[in-house]
């Protein structure tokens, strides 16, 4: 059986979560900071990820999630440069 992960940040990590959650401009963003103060209020992220968001997750995605705000704080939740579908074509000008 997997061993259960538990998120405990610090004071100053759950007042910068929750400033996120509340009042950033990226909605992916304030869904990730939502998801996170889920797990610290004792949720597990596999149930945070099927049944604690408004559109379900895969569980990995959420575990992702987690790592990445672990090793580089609200910095690593950000969508880095060079994500996501390259355009098919480029339109002239």
């Amino acid at each position: 059986m997997p061993k259960r992960r538990y998120f405990n940040p610090t004071k100053e990590q759950k007042a910068e979560l929750e400033t996120v959650r509340d009042e950033h401009e990226k909605p992916y963003m304030r869904e990730k900071a939502g998801a996170l103060l889920k797990i610290a209020a004792g949720q597990s992220p596999h149930a945070v990820a099927l049944h604690g968001l408004l559109k379900p997750r895969d569980p990995d995605a959420i575990y992702g999630w987690l790592d990445r705000y672990e090793a580089a704080g609200i910095a690593g939740l950000l969508v880095r440069e060079g994500r996501g579908r390259k355009p098919a074509f480029s339109p002239s000008v």
